[in-house]
């Protein structure tokens, strides 16, 4: 049997502000506040770079990926959306709620890779609840091995040029 306390509500409420009211002050911000009030939070990624590549991971589970936008702006990649609230949904707006803890809401988060990718050529795929973003690297970026000359093979360069202008 589950019993009701009188005050419920308004103790959650009040501790919703409290949390709010501590993490704002003494613990570095989750998020910021978008232009309408909400919170926008910022994104947990893995981001890496191989040889060819930067890849960039995040696990956004119960995200539709119709609503996940993923750019690219010369070396910044930005990863944003928003995860709807199960609260809100047709399943949940008749429920009694006991514990209200998944997050929701937008998020959005960019990073600058130390290098230019090749955009055009980028690929994503969403299995899971993890989105994987795949950034070749520009060309230019590649690392490019640079042979180099010794005095041997300066000397020869130069007897061979030498034996072609004596046959001239």
């Amino acid at each position: 049997m589950v019993s009701t306390f009188p005050f419920g509500q308004d103790f959650v409420v009040l501790r919703d502000a409290m949390n709010q009211l501590l993490e704002e002050s003494f613990v570095p911000s989750r998020g910021t506040r978008g232009s309408n009030g909400t919170v926008v939070r910022a994104l947990p990624l893995d981001v890496y770079a191989t040889q060819d590549e930067a890849v960039v991971i995040a696990a956004i589970p119960g995200m539709d990926p119709a609503n996940l936008e993923i750019t690219v702006n010369q070396n910044v990649v930005t990863v944003a959306g928003t995860i709807p609230s199960v609260a809100e949904s047709e399943q949940g707006k008749g429920a009694t709620w006991y514990l209200h803890e998944l997050w929701h809401g937008q998020f959005r988060r960019s990073v600058t890779l130390p290098f230019e990718v090749d955009a055009g050529k980028a690929e994503a795929t969403f299995e899971h609840g993890i989105v994987r973003v795949s950034l070749p690297k520009a060309e230019r970026a590649k690392p490019f091995r640079i042979a180099i000359k010794g005095i041997a093979d300066q000397e020869q360069d130069q007897a061979i040029e030498a034996g072609s202008t004596a046959k001239e």
